[in-house]
């Protein structure tokens, strides 16, 4: 690979771990510090209600793809929806968590609304300037930079607002988001692959998209490949405060080891896509998540010790991290040219929604069956995948739609 091609994936990564960084805070950071302030367990859920914009993001995404029709077009998208996105944290900064709660929310809402349309903006981009065998190391720094970002967000960020206080932690949090659009202002090489597109991107497009013959299969892909490691990420805390953990030590072992390993693992994961092909990386990176749900099977049976726990969650957030890379690697394959924005939002947004059913789910299994059982069913959906992936990559080629 030319040396000077690899200046993109730098790019990549810090505009991907912009957008990653607020949303660890406002998801997990917020809640903890609102916990502190004695706020009730339903007002903490009502921040659940920032995320919506990354769920219903698909609606404008075909907006942002009728009004890119250069690469000035997609730099000015991502420019100023990274500036709009700063400015609103900095104006939340300036409200009181007790006596302006339904204003921050209001505002954090409008602030996500800004980094989901980054998001589509920095996607486009991403589909742009990489060639097909480039996307598996351009979606390596596009989960890697997320996951580095949820580090950041999640315990940096929290020992900051411990030292200067909310005012200045959303200034720093702010200043984040806007320094990471410094490296794409700095590369200015043209996108090669971007041409004139006349085509104008209707919401019927949507349609369109998934009714393509045999898109079926790749829809299924996308519900399922999740399904056997969400459950248990969703319990994992849960689990670890049942076994006596305090959460200091579930902070560490999920929260920065877990998490590490998810950014080691998706940085690993674009050169074996690169190397072994995406069907291969596709059975493969499965395998682990089935290993993961299969050991916690196993060592929920009893009282695990440390290091078993600590294999298992570095086993889960191992398979977590490649799947993610594979799934959007493919997902980039699968755009329409002229709706890279919204092809691409509409395969993340049904991972998304899936995920959250799966989610949803797995804490009424657990209420039900226990904690063993629930991995069990994880290692059996893993199972399940399997089926669906053999079904819908039997006459796969790489780079081509399914």
């Amino acid at each position: 690979m030319n040396p000077k091609s690899w200046q993109k994936f730098p790019v990549l990564f810090s505009l991907y771990i912009a957008q990653s960084i607020p949303m660890s805070f406002f998801s997990t950071v917020v809640p903890v510090i609102m916990r502190q302030e004695s706020y009730s367990l339903q007002s903490i859920g009502l921040l659940q209600l920032v995320k919506l914009p990354w769920i219903l993001k698909f609606l404008w995404a075909p907006f942002i793809d009728n009004h890119t029709r250069s690469l000035k077009d997609l730099r000015r998208w991502v420019i100023i929806s990274e500036l709009f996105y700063a400015a609103i944290i900095i104006g939340i900064g300036y409200f009181n968590l007790q006596t302006d709660f339904k204003l921050i929310i209001m505002l954090m809402v409008v602030a996500f609304i800004a980094s989901a349309t980054q998001d589509i903006a920095v996607d486009i981009y991403a589909i742009l300037m990489l060639k097909p065998s480039e996307r598996g190391l351009g979606n390596s720094m596009q989960s890697g930079g997320t996951f580095a970002g949820s580090i950041l967000g999640t315990g940096v960020l929290l020992i900051a607002y411990h030292y200067f206080g909310w005012n200045y932690l959303l200034i720093l949090l702010a200043a984040f988001v806007a320094f990471a659009i410094i490296p794409m202002l700095l590369y200015r090489k043209p996108l090669a692959s971007h041409e004139a597109i006349t085509k104008r991107v209707t919401l019927a497009d949507i349609y369109r998209f998934f009714a393509e013959k045999g898109r079926h299969k790749w829809v299924l892909v996308l519900i399922f490949y999740y399904s056997g490691i969400i459950g248990i990420l969703t319990m994992l805390k849960p689990y670890l405060v049942d076994l006596g953990y305090n959460v200091k030590q579930i902070g560490f072992m999920s929260g920065i080891f877990g998490t590490s390993v998810a950014a080691i693992s998706a940085l690993s994961a674009g050169f074996l896509v690169k190397w072994i092909g995406r069907k291969i990386s596709m059975y493969l990176f499965l395998l682990v998540s089935l290993a993961a749900a299969a050991f916690f099977w196993f060592i929920s049976q009893g009282t695990p010790s440390v290091a078993s726990l600590y294999a298992a969650i570095g086993l889960l957030w191992c398979g977590y991290g490649l799947s993610t890379v594979i799934i959007y690697t493919i997902s980039m394959d699968k755009v329409r040219k002229g709706c890279e924005g919204t092809d691409f939002t509409l395969q993340i947004v049904v991972t998304h929604l899936s995920s959250l059913i799966f989610a949803v789910v797995s804490g009424k299994l657990t209420d039900k069956l226990g904690y063993t059982n629930l991995f069990g069913i994880e290692a059996l959906l893993s199972l399940f995948t399997l089926i669906v992936i053999t079904y819908a990559f039997r006459q796969y080629k790489e780079n081509e739609n399914i």
